[in-house]
């Protein structure tokens, strides 16, 4: 578990991080989003003991960073956006120079065979860092991050760079870790977040705007209740059975998608959930939905709605030197 409480930061009397706090649950994936200079790499930092605080406390499984570095950073596996390789060693070699380094109780040879096999990286273990492709060279990272298997990872922009098929590969492997680590994922990818991460911590110019599900967050900034809605049958027909139903405001026809399928935008009063009333009614007159999507937004959307600034009142920027 990660419990970050109050924590601050300041550069040369501007605070890049101002009093914040949240906690990552034990086998919970939270995703760390901010715009660039919100103080997300700095807490990060702190976090893993990289830097000090300049008020509050960051404790990992109880170890506060500060009091007890040492004991705090044996739970902690840390990949940063620039993996920390030495490029002349093979990858075996760098390793067991992780292993000796993190002074690692564990059996040397089985701990890192698991470590190897869980990163997909043993068909190259032999072979010199320096000559692996973007992808190989961020599951070594990833690697030496789980060398005497931290409970807690922190992992800063872990895919970026990689192409398609290297992301969804590095994807599901920070899911499979999810199951038995707290991890804390960094990324400007914002559906990678999305898809892998069960709650989102969200700062801008250093204060804390946002500590939620991506489906809550959704449904608290949503200004609107529309329903977009195909369905097979003659417009003039339909129309009149949707404008009938309970709590119904407004029926709009964008368009005929196909032959005989109209889409439609419905909006229903604030609080309204008209999906069941929509179906019940389609159904009893034969004319199927074909397609029926609702108003939630996504998480660029939730992302930029947050940013803006209107979520926690006129605040004057104090962002600090941060990534």
């Amino acid at each position: 578990m990660i419990e970050v409480k109050e924590l601050s930061k300041s550069y040369g009397g501007k605070l890049a991080v101002d009093h914040i706090s949240f906690t990552a649950n034990d086998g919970e994936i939270l995703g760390f989003l901010g715009p660039n200079g919100a103080g997300k790499s700095t807490t990060m930092n702190i976090i893993t003991g990289y830097l000090s605080c300049s008020g509050g406390a960051a404790l990992i499984n109880g170890v506060d960073v500060l009091e007890d570095p040492i004991g705090a950073k044996m739970n902690i596996g840390y990949l940063p956006e620039q993996p920390p390789l030495y490029q002349d060693m093979t990858v075996n070699e760098y390793l067991n120079f992780v292993y000796g380094l993190k002074r690692c109780k564990m059996p040397k040879r089985s701990h890192l065979g698991e470590i190897k096999a869980l990163s997909q990286i043993e068909d190259v273990q032999n072979r010199v860092i320096r000559n692996l492709s973007k992808g190989y060279k961020q599951r070594v990272g990833l690697a030496q991050a789980l060398v005497g298997n931290p409970n807690t990872l922190i992992l800063d922009e872990p895919t970026v760079g990689l192409d398609p098929k290297q992301i969804i590969e590095i994807r599901s492997l920070i899911k499979k870790l999810g199951r038995n680590h707290t991890v804390i994922l960094s990324s400007h990818i914002l559906p990678e977040v999305q898809a892998v991460c069960d709650r989102i911590v969200v700062i801008d110019k250093g204060k804390l705007i946002a500590n939620d599900t991506a489906e809550n967050l959704s449904k608290n900034l949503s200004a609107d209740h529309k329903l977009t809605v195909r369905i097979e049958g003659a417009e003039k027909d339909v129309k009149p059975i949707l404008r009938q139903i309970p709590d119904m405001v407004e029926v709009r026809v964008l368009r005929e998608t196909e032959m005989g399928v109209f889409e439609y935008e419905l909006n229903a009063k604030e609080g309204a959930d008209i999906r069941r009333e929509v179906f019940k009614r389609m159904a009893a007159r034969n004319m199927p939905i074909l397609y029926m999507k609702g108003s939630e937004l996504t998480l660029e959307e939730i992302f930029l709605k947050l940013t803006t600034g209107d979520f926690y009142g006129n605040v004057e920027d104090r962002g600090g030197e941060d990534e």
